[in-house]
């Protein structure tokens, strides 16, 4: 699966997605795109959006977008790092279009 990790997505989260191509936006030069037109970028080229961007559904209508697109509850490596194997379920289970806001227990 081709994944492209926004802005505030904790970089090592990469080294964990084994057998995924993982992609950043600032890699990309896509760091300093509005969310619509990072969206649009994306849908061209990859296959899932990992965001920590709790307003993103909110703010874009993401009808009819074949990208998922899972939004992560934190930004905070360490607590990424131990729910890694939520984190890794939820890629794993992805399906284009869908929109997941993943959780864990606090």
């Amino acid at each position: 699966m081709r994944i492209l990790f926004d802005q505030g997505t904790p970089l090592p989260l990469r080294r964990l997605l084994a057998g995924h191509e993982v992609t950043t936006a600032y890699e990309k030069s896509w760091d300093k795109l509005t969310n619509g037109d990072l969206l649009k970028a994306a849908e061209a080229e990859f296959d899932l959006l990992i965001t920590t961007d709790q307003n993103l559904g909110y703010q874009q209508n993401l009808s009819g977008r074949k990208l998922a697109i899972h939004v992560l509850p934190t930004t905070r490596r360490r607590s990424i790092c131990r729910q890694v194997q939520t984190v890794v379920a939820a890629v794993n289970q992805a399906t284009p279009s869908e929109y997941r806001k993943i959780s864990w227990p606090s």
